[in-house]
Formats: C-alpha cells, structure tokens, sequence
C-alpha cells in the first residue's frame, strides 16, 4: 500500500524517489476524525471577544425612576432594564473560547488520512530542497514555475523556520502561497490548498508525526 513519490528539484527535474511507509496512509477509515479535528481547528480559531452588557453593566439606573403606585402604569426598579430603550441585552453574547478538545490518536488519524486522500488526488510535491539565490519574488515565481505550481494555491512545508527569511522576502508578495512548519502542519492546512509542497526533510519529520 506504500506509495512512490518522484523527488524534484528546483528546476522541475526528477532527481530521486520517496516512498511513503505504509504506517503514514490511511484510507480505510479516519472520515469521521477528519471533519472533528476541521471543526476543532477552526472554532479554535475564533476570537469568541464578542460582549454585550446585562442591566447589571449599563452605567446608570441606580434610582428607581418613578414612584411605585398611582401612575397607572407596570413597575419599574431601573431605567437599564432590558425593556427600556438603553437597557441591557438579555442573553446576549458574552467572551468565550470555542475550543474543542481532539484527542491525541484523534487527530493523528484525521491528519493521516487527510494526508492520504491528498495523495490520491497527485496533490503532494517533494522537492528536495528549496532554495532561493536572493529574497527577489521572482526567483520564488520562477521555481513554482518548473515546478508546475504558480496557479495553484499552494502550501510550502519547510522542516523549521531556521534561515527561512530569504523565503519570507521572495513568496511574501505571493498571494497563493502560504509557508508552515511539519511539526504544526495541520488537517486543515493540508486539505484547504491544491498542493502540499514539501521538501524532502520536512517530509522526514511529517511521516515521523504520522507513526
């Protein structure tokens, strides 16, 4: 069940192969793992700093506004009540975190079969490095090029962000290409782009996150 991954370099040239263990695909199960560890990454992403004030945080109402009989009409204690125009909200919004817990197994089953289903679809590229001569865009553009890259959305995996300025530089100006470390690389991260464009060590340290 292993696969075969031919190994470029930055002119588009075959330059070796990468074999993909059997213990990093998955294709027989892990669906389920994979929309909970989606569901989980995103509400981890939102803010949740929406907030709304109750009566109790309205400034103001302190004194009862009218007197409690002979009026003719209902009660009052606070001019914030939530009737009132000015008032607080009832029920409204209140800072919270949307965190969902993954279990550890969980999501490496979610990221490993995402990872497979990905190289089914001939969306994983391997080169064996990238390099850049200067931190120019166009020499980032030039290589995605070769590599049959520049029109898709793609995302660079490098194996650490040690001297990846020059990388920063040349692909910050290029809309479709994102960067991420193989240890962070996550489920959603791999299925939310057309290619996954790893360099053949940070391939070593993802299939070492999939055992």
């Amino acid at each position: 069940m292993s696969k075969t991954l031919n190994i470029l370099n930055c002119q588009g040239e075959n330059v070796g192969e990468y074999v993909i263990p059997d213990t990093a695909i998955e294709l027989e199960k892990g669906a389920a793992a994979v929309h909970e560890a989606v569901v989980a990454i995103l509400a981890g992403r939102r803010a949740g700093t929406a907030c709304t004030k109750t009566r109790g945080l309205v400034r103001g109402g302190g004194a009862k506004p009218f007197r409690q009989k002979g009026r003719g009409g209902a009660r009052a204690g606070s001019s914030r009540s939530p009737v009132w125009v000015g008032g607080g909200t009832i029920f409204g919004p209140q800072p919270r975190s949307f965190a969902k817990k993954v279990n550890k197994k969980a999501f490496t089953l979610a990221l490993k079969r995402a990872f497979s289903e990905r190289l089914e679809e001939n969306a994983v590229v391997v080169v064996d490095k990238f390099d850049l001569p200067d931190h120019k865009t166009k020499n980032a553009v030039a290589i995605l090029k070769k590599l049959g890259l520049y029109d898709s959305l793609t995302l660079l995996t490098l194996p650490g962000y040690e001297n990846a300025n020059t990388i920063f530089c040349a692909i910050g100006n290029i809309p479709t290409v994102g960067v991420v470390r193989s240890a962070v690389i996550d489920v959603y991260d791999m299925l939310n782009c057309d290619k996954v464009l790893f360099t053949k060590e940070a391939l070593d340290a993802f299939i070492a996150r999939l055992a």
